[in-house]
């Protein structure tokens, strides 16, 4: 029953291999002894079933299970090729048959084939005795057919190449009898033919050949001495014929084996029985030692029972007259737990790619003991904690496979420890580590080091000037973790982002295209994609959002008084006027923004510095003092206005106020008299003395003057005698007086017109005065002109005008409610009129 049960374990074992992809029936190959390097052992391609191709692809390797390799296989012809000549007897001894055991793996999918490859014996050796020389000592009257057992010599090759054949000399006295061992060995005995006679001789020499089978046959010598003694007529004799002793391997050295004896009859010399080895191999020799005279075998040299595992010792007792008889000891070596189990790795995949599926092959090997029995049985486990397991397939055939997903961002490589364990006493462990490198793929998009950017760019910036950098960090390596980086499309104002903005696709550099000006545009974003270079490659977006930092590089701009009149507007003050009177405003604006577009107003210079003031913050022009009839009549201010900006930028305006006492004639044709506004005012009897001059030299002149001036006072009166009253003509912001464009044929813009009645006129005579505010568009003096567009105009977003408009309007709606300017004189009306108008020059001049 035990025996059905070990033929099925057999079987099952068998099954397991095929199953598992390993050999059922090896491959044998043989090659001899002592051929040179690089000779041809055999071709692999037939018996593996697969073509050359298929051999190179699979990346075939054949792997020796001997520590030293003295075959390679050549994949791309599948020829086995030995790499170190062989010497059969220094590798396998006595061994027979001497096989080396390989392993040809191959991978895709992985196929483990093994190859025995057996030594042959080449006859490189020759018989050799133990010594050259051997003495004996044979009494006389022995009987006849005496036989002499002879040392056999020694051969280390096998088969036919070992001792085949022993021959004697010639002689007269013996012959020589060759028999063999139940091994086969040969062995020979000299067979007495004639009785001895010392007398007639005393020693007699011999010369023994012993012959090979090898071709050419080899031959070894000795010789052979007998030494004829006197008679002895008994012979030792031996306790016992054959000694079995046990004896555990690595004992200690001089350990007692066993004790041979052996009596002789006789008396005195020939019967004092010396002890020897007789007819042992090397072995032997090298293990044990004998006491010549008390017969005590005991240990001279290591005993290992992996090495030989039974010794059988032949021992000779010989009698002081020559006489001997042998013995043999047979010593069973038992074996001991002193191997620890070896690993040998077959295949290793490194590195394994960190997508690799479960139960992917990452590694095999084998795991032998080279004890016997439980000592040589053994067990395999690996560490609990990594993500890798072992599969056992039979014949101590191991597979590490993997039983977890595999990030290589998280462990990029791992030692795996296996821990073989062989069942002796005490238990004896191997630790092998194997290295698992873990390769890359590509499963990880770059991330920017911020969800968004924010970035700012001063205005008026130099084409190709740098505004930042973004940067997106890939976990993954070498290809997989090189980014680039690129712009997505997208639109600023009206423009593709690309024609304001590009960056670096290397370093991720963001760098300005052209000049941007704050007034224009005054913040943008743009889409940044990181792309690596995986495949398939991954990527990530961010939003870089970009300030426009404003420079102080518009001058304020004034909006009243109007700089682009032919001539200056005057407005009037009456004399008796308090202090702190209201004048008129000057109101401006500036482009910029923040502390650049922070006005202040400062008097420069006035005909009397004193008369006058000027609000720092709100631009209103007042008097300092009560106007007394000694001041002039004409007063002019040159008003400058600067912003708050690094450095700062200014505008200087011109104003004429006019000092009457009543708004009557005289004062309104002084009025309409345009005049540079920096002339002094001329003393009224110079003017007299030049007009008689004029008209004495030009009687004709004057008498012209004389006829249009009573042409016009007699159209005048017919005017006037057409309305009833001054009350009736419609005064304020509302009278309007249409023209018509001369180009366009068009209305032009409506122009508003003060109406002063003058104080004391006995027929309400009333004037239409000038326009205050004729519009075309001009330039502002001391202006900083921003970038225009192709066709000389200048941009002005709705914001900014807006802005403008409602500065505007602050600065007048301080001063909305009327004044006393004088008689009949509605000053405030005239001051809203003409910011009305100065708003279209403003949108004119944008």
């Amino acid at each position: 029953m035990e025996k059905h049960h070990r033929n099925r374990q057999v079987w099952f074992l068998f099954l397991s291999l095929c199953v598992y992809g390993a050999i059922c029936k090896p491959i044998h190959y043989s090659v001899p002894e002592e051929k040179k390097s690089g000779s041809l052992v055999a071709n692999v391609l037939k018996d593996l079933k697969v073509d050359v191709k298929e051999l190179s692809a699979r990346r075939a390797r054949l792997v020796s299970k001997s520590s030293k390799q003295y075959f390679q296989l050549d994949p791309h012809s599948g020829n086995v090729i030995l790499k170190d000549k062989i010497d059969r007897e220094a590798l396998c001894g006595q061994n027979d048959p001497c096989v080396l055991l390989s392993e040809i793996v191959l991978e895709n999918p992985v196929q483990l084939l093994r190859i025995e490859i057996q030594i042959e014996d080449v006859n490189d050796n020759s018989p050799k005795f133990s010594k050259n020389q051997f003495i004996f000592e044979i009494p006389e009257l022995v009987p006849m057919d005496t036989r002499i057992p002879l040392e056999r010599a020694q051969d280390s090759d096998r088969g036919e190449n070992t001792v085949q054949n022993y021959s004697l000399s010639p002689n007269e006295y013996f012959r020589l009898d060759v028999q063999s061992h139940t091994d086969g060995s040969k062995y020979a005995e000299l067979v007495l033919e004639k009785a001895l006679d010392r007398e007639v001789q005393a020693r007699i020499a011999l010369i023994l050949s012993a012959v090979d089978g090898g071709i050419p046959k080899r031959t070894g010598t000795a010789q052979i001495i007998i030494d004829i003694l006197d008679i002895n007529d008994n012979f030792p004799q031996c306790e016992q014929t054959v000694y079995k002793v046990k004896l555990m391997e690595n004992c200690p050295l001089d350990t007692l084996l066993t004790k041979v004896e052996a009596s002789d009859r006789d008396i005195g010399t020939n019967a004092h029985i010396t002890y020897s080895f007789s007819q042992v191999t090397e072995n032997v020799l090298r293990s044990f030692k004998i006491n010549k005279h008390t017969g005590e075998i005991t240990i001279s040299g290591t005993i290992d029972y992996e090495e030989t595992s039974m010794y059988e010792i032949n021992v000779g007792a010989v009698d002081g007259g020559g006489l001997s008889a042998y013995c043999k000891v047979i010593v069973e070596v038992e074996d001991e737990n002193d191997n620890v189990p070896e690993v040998t790795v077959t295949f290793t995949a490194s590195p394994l790619p960190e997508d690799s599926p479960t139960e992917t092959v990452v590694a095999l090997f084998s795991v032998t003991d080279q004890d016997s029995g439980d000592n040589g049985r053994t067990a395999c486990t690996t560490e609990t904690k990594l993500p890798f397991g072992l599969k056992a397939i039979g014949n101590n055939y191991y597979q590490l496979v993997t039983q977890q997903p595999l990030d290589r961002e998280q462990v990029s490589e791992y030692n795996v420890t296996i821990t073989a364990t062989d069942r002796g006493s005490p238990r004896l462990t191997l630790v092998r580590i194997i290295n698992i490198q873990i390769s890359d793929i590509n499963d990880n998009a770059p991330v920017f080091e911020t969800s968004h950017y924010e970035m700012q760019l001063r205005e008026n910036n130099i084409p190709g000037l740098l505004i930042g950098s973004v940067r997106a960090v890939d976990l993954d390596t070498e290809q997989n973790a090189k980014v680039t980086y690129s712009l997505l499309p997208g639109k600023i104002r009206d423009g593709p982002a690309s024609s304001y903005i590009s960056i670096n696709s290397e370093t991720g550099n963001l760098y300005a295209i052209r000049s941007i000006d704050y007034e224009d545009i005054k913040d943008f974003h743009v889409m940044v994609r990181a792309t690596d270079k995986g495949s398939p490659p991954l990527s990530s977006e961010v939003i870089a959002h970009i300030h426009i930092m404003d420079d102080n590089d518009n001058a304020p701009f004034i909006l009243y008084p109007l700089q682009n009149s032919t001539s200056l507007s005057n407005d009037l003050v009456p004399r008796g006027a308090d202090a702190s009177y209201l004048v008129t405003k000057v109101v401006a604006a500036d482009r910029d923004s923040g502390q650049n577009s922070w006005l202040s107003y400062q008097l420069l210079k006035a005909t009397d510095p004193g008369l006058f003031t000027v609000g720092a913050q709100n631009g209103e022009v007042r008097t300092t003092r009560p106007i007394s009839n000694r001041e002039s009549f004409k007063q002019n201010l040159i008003v400058m206005v600067r912003d708050n900006g690094h450095p700062p930028k200014s505008t200087s305006t011109t104003l004429r106020i006019l000092l009457v006492d009543s708004f009557s004639d005289p004062y309104m044709k002084m009025m309409d008299d345009p005049k540079d506004e920096i002339v002094k005012e001329e003393d009224h009897t110079l003017t007299t003395y030049l007009i008689i001059c004029l008209a004495a030299i030009s009687s004709v002149f004057i008498l012209s003057v004389m006829v249009f001036a009573a042409i016009k006072i007699q159209k005048h009166r017919n005017f006037l005698g057409t309305h009833n009253s001054a009350c009736t003509f419609p005064v304020g912001p509302n009278s309007q007086e249409n023209c018509v464009d001369s180009g366009t044929g068009t209305l032009s813009q409506a122009y508003n017109y003060e109406v002063c009645l003058a104080g004391g006129s006995l027929n309400s005579e009333f004037r239409f005065l000038r326009p205050l505010f004729p519009v075309f568009s001009v330039e502002p003096p001391n202006t900083q002109v921003n970038p225009r567009n192709s066709d000389g105009s200048q941009e002005l977003s709705r914001a900014e005008e807006s802005k403008l408009m409602s500065q505007a309007r602050v600065s007048l709606s301080e001063d909305s409610a009327p004044r006393s300017g004088g008689p009949g004189c509605n000053v405030n009306q005239a001051i809203g009129a003409n910011v009305n108008s100065g708003q279209s020059d403003w949108l004119a001049y944008q």
